[in-house]
């Protein structure tokens, strides 16, 4: 891959200059404009897409991740680039108000909050992609999404399998995907089953691991309007549960008898953190 910039394909060196846009702050419309037509010009039709990702991932680990995927839908790059992501703008999400918000929008806010918070490339790529199910929920169900796991799953697979994505990256957003919303609603979850998520999610054994989906958690949290650099509140009782399950005195051998006795251990916590 050249390391110039003055060598770059003119595709990637204009996915380059849209993250270095994007760094800059708002960009000029008439600058933005300017790219759009070469978009329109074919400028990424060449591109093959394991070139892509480098460009892509210098850009999400830049300091205005957010910024940088907003311009790209805004002149019909990430259309091309990132489709699965493209077509989740417009689509509204569960949020306090009775509209929904923007999935395309939250995404952009999530990638910010992380990359304030120094974030890896795998939260930032988990944040990007763990919603590209919701793209064609029915319209009678919005703004709910049933069964979008089902279709993300797939299309996550096949998106990181065309970029040449990492497999840290990949998995992370995977886990995303199936866990980040059961995350979300641990308050009303019995003992046992959030003992069940601390457990799939690599709490007791992948602890590194573990720490990085509370991130994309926590900034998915963030993302929503009025949130911003707020604590989730759900760290607190998801860290009690942890704790209570890895204080366990003389924990069982056995499988079975192990997860009932950290279920006991979580309800324990729950309890006296003030929840039922």
């Amino acid at each position: 891959m050249p390391q110039s910039f003055a060598q770059l394909d003119p595709g990637l060196g204009l996915l380059r200059h849209v993250a270095l846009l994007a760094e800059g702050g708002a960009a000029d419309p008439d600058e933005l404009d300017l790219l759009a037509r070469q978009i329109e010009a074919g400028f990424l039709l060449d591109v093959a897409p394991d070139n892509v990702w480098p460009e892509c991932s210098r850009g999400l680990m830049g300091v205005a991740p957010g910024r940088m995927l907003h311009y790209l839908h805004e002149i019909g790059a990430l259309e091309q680039i990132l489709p699965e992501v493209d077509a989740l703008y417009g689509v509204p999400q569960i949020a306090a108000g009775p509209a929904g918000v923007d999935l395309g929008l939250l995404i952009e806010a999530a990638l910010d909050d992380a990359a304030r918070i120094g974030a890896p490339l795998s939260v930032r790529f988990a944040l990007l992609t763990k919603d590209v199910g919701k793209s064609d929920s029915p319209r009678e169900h919005l703004p709910a999404h049933y069964r979008h796991i089902e279709r993300g799953e797939p299309r996550l697979l096949a998106l990181a399998e065309r970029l040449g994505v990492p497999p840290d990256c990949r998995d992370l957003a995977l886990q995303a995907l199936h866990e980040c919303e059961r995350a979300q609603k641990v308050s009303r979850m019995r003992a046992g089953s959030l003992a069940m998520l601390l457990e799939r999610n690599g709490a007791f054994d992948a602890p590194a691991r573990f720490d990085l989906f509370i991130n994309v958690c926590a900034c998915d949290y963030r993302a929503y309007p009025g949130r911003s650099g707020a604590a989730w509140p759900k760290a607190r009782l998801i860290e009690a549960a942890r704790l209570a399950c890895l204080e366990l005195d003389a924990p069982p051998r056995d499988i079975e008898a192990l997860r009932e006795a950290r279920a006991a251990a979580v309800a324990l916590a729950l309890s006296s953190c003030g929840e039922s």
